[in-house]
């Protein structure tokens, strides 16, 4: 029952290449970076991601989408990496964008066994129609658009089929763990990171507290040990490495 690593690096040492990955956090906050560098330097390349957001250059995914060992990227937001922004129109990278509350429950829906939803979200639009360019042609055509989706009209109202999104493995961030695996989240670390642990066949948890089995209060986990597979626990530097996307102060 003690799923603790010894490292980052032990933990991700079988990921090969070509596997799908669930990755937590929103913008910066709860993003398992300690994770992503020990998988940049493992050297698997050809990745599949679904998280929410990609990053920013030279943080988060960034780092492996800078290094070109992303391929595609299914989630909801790609505004603040310059990166990605030029890999996607080049047709380096393929990309599904999702809605993001459709998101969260296409990895949720993964996590807990249902194999497909209907939602009103995307009616109307190319989510359902098909056609969104997913990768593009050198010369700048889509070499690769999105299906269209089956709809289906319940009580008088028109859904969208969206399918569940399940993964080799997944990476994740807590704010508190314990041996079993247990997760307790914190603030707006809160944001898919339950989510994609569900979603992920082996999960991989960085901690930055690890406590024993019992000291967690049970109302309090966001993440039962069932879907965790591996834990490793953050040296006090790594858990204070808590970068701000956009600093604001007052004028």
């Amino acid at each position: 029952m003690d799923k603790t690593m010894a490292s980052a690096s032990r933990a991700v040492a079988d990921v090969p290449a070509g596997a799908t990955l669930a990755v937590g956090g929103f913008g910066l906050s709860g993003v398992p970076d300690t994770l992503i560098r020990a998988l940049h330097e493992q050297g698997a390349d050809g990745l599949e991601v679904v998280s929410n957001n990609c990053g920013v250059d030279g943080r988060g995914l960034g780092i492996l989408l800078g290094s070109g060992r992303i391929s595609r990227v299914t989630g909801s937001y790609v505004g603040e990496n310059k990166e990605f922004a030029r890999q996607y129109p080049s047709g380096e990278l393929e990309v599904e964008l999702v809605p993001q509350g459709t998101l969260a429950e296409r990895l949720r829906a993964g996590g807990t066994g249902v194999p497909a939803f209907y939602t009103p979200a995307g009616v109307g639009t190319q989510v359902a129609a098909g056609g969104l360019p997913w990768r593009y042609a050198p010369d700048g055509t889509v070499a690769v658009a999105s299906p269209p989706r089956e709809t289906q009209v319940l009580a008088g109202r028109t859904y969208v089929l969206e399918h569940a999104i399940t993964t080799d493995y997944a990476l994740v961030r807590a704010w508190r763990g314990d041996r079993h695996g247990n997760l307790v989240c914190r603030r707006a670390a809160a944001n898919f990171n339950p989510l994609a642990a569900m979603a992920g066949r082996a999960t991989i948890a960085e901690v930055e507290e690890l406590v024993e089995p019992g000291e967690l209060a049970p109302e309090h986990i966001h993440v039962p040990g069932v879907f965790v597979q591996r834990v490793v626990q953050l040296t006090p530097e790594q858990a204070a490495d808590k970068p701000i996307e956009k600093r604001t102060v007052r004028s």
